[in-house]
């Protein structure tokens, strides 16, 4: 059973999981807009991995006795200045959302909930993930600069990449 404290701190975590999926839907339909596939292709990817990340945690806390509130969502940015600050956005989003996470651990160990520090730990690993990738695409962007060249092969290699990651998720879905 989960106290009141540890179900409302982890409402609050698909609320942030939510917002992160329309953020992100948000800059996949601007990319689109632009002629950037590959972006778009990449961010509608990761559109619907937040979105499995807040249904994991709904349904964990309604399977814990709590319940899951499907959280309303603010409207997201229509507009971007440019693939960069796209990135540079993802990159100050998610480690906003590893700090979340971390403080949703601190509270689970403070509740003695060990169940929840356990399965938060999922959470703790993917953060790494996502920040590591979200930097190494920064870094990329910064090597380009301002060479349109340089962003269509950029765009073509989040594309790839976007069809590898999908290809993967399929798999997964198949097992």
């Amino acid at each position: 059973m989960l106290s009141a404290k540890v179900s409302a701190a982890l409402n609050k975590q698909i609320e942030m999981e939510g917002a992160s999926s329309q953020y992100y839907l948000a800059m996949a339909s601007w990319a689109e807009t632009q002629g950037l596939n590959g972006v778009s292709a990449f961010l509608f990817t990761h559109t619907d991995e937040e979105r499995m990340h807040m249904l994991k945690l709904l349904r964990f806390v309604n399977e814990r006795g709590g319940h899951g509130i499907v959280p309303a969502l603010k409207q997201p940015p229509v507009t971007f200045k440019s693939v960069k600050s796209v990135f540079e956005e993802i990159l100050k989003h998610e480690m906003k959302v590893t700090s979340e996470i971390n403080n949703l651990v601190e509270i689970t160990l403070k509740e003695k909930d060990y169940t929840t520090h356990n399965f938060l730990q999922w959470y703790v690993s993917e953060q790494i993930e996502e920040e590591a990738l979200a930097r190494q695409i920064v870094d990329k962007l910064k090597l380009i600069g301002d060479d349109k060249s340089g962003l269509y092969f950029f765009d073509r290699d989040l594309e790839a990449m976007a069809k590898v990651e999908s290809a993967k998720e399929s798999n997964a879905g198949k097992k």
